[in-house]
C-alpha cells in the first residue's frame, strides 16, 4: 500500500521556523520526485517546492531563500525546512510523488496544517 505521511505542521509566530516531513512507503522512493504543495483557505492549491530523484530542487518564487527542501533516501523521507515564516504561508501543506518535478502527481499524502500568526 502506497503511503505518504506529512507531519510537522503547527502554530508559529511570524519570523519563526518549522520543518515538515513527508515519510513515504509502498513505492520505490528513490526513483520519484517529491513535491510540497499548499492550499490556503479560499485559494487554489499551489506547488511550493519539489526535489527530483537526482536531488535537483525547485522553489516557488515566494519561498526562495526561506524554504529548503531535502531528501533522505535511506529514510524514505523528504523534508521542507521553512524559515522566516510569514502569515501568508498559512495553509494546509501536502506532499506528493511523481516521476519528475512537473510531471503528474501519482500519489498524495494527507495534509498538515501550518498556521503563522502575525
Amino acid at each position: 500500500e502506497v503511503q505518504l505521511q506529512a507531519s510537522g505542521g503547527g502554530l508559529v509566530q511570524a519570523g519563526g521556523s518549522l520543518r515538515l516531513s513527508c515519510a513515504a512507503s509502498g513505492f520505490t522512493f528513490e526513483h520519484y520526485a517529491i513535491g510540497w504543495f499548499r492550499q490556503a483557505p479560499g485559494k487554489e492549491r499551489e506547488e511550493v517546492s519539489c526535489i527530483n530523484s537526482a536531488g535537483v530542487t525547485y522553489y516557488q518564487d515566494s519561498v526562495k531563500g526561506r524554504f529548503t527542501i531535502s531528501r533522505d533516501n535511506a529514510k524514505n523521507t523528504v523534508y521542507l525546512q521553512m524559515n522566516s515564516l510569514k502569515p501568508e504561508d498559512t495553509a494546509v501543506y501536502y506532499c506528493a510523488a511523481s516521476r519528475g518535478c512537473g510531471y503528474p502527481r501519482e500519489y498524495w499524502g494527507q495534509g498538515t496544517l501550518v498556521t503563522v500568526s502575525s
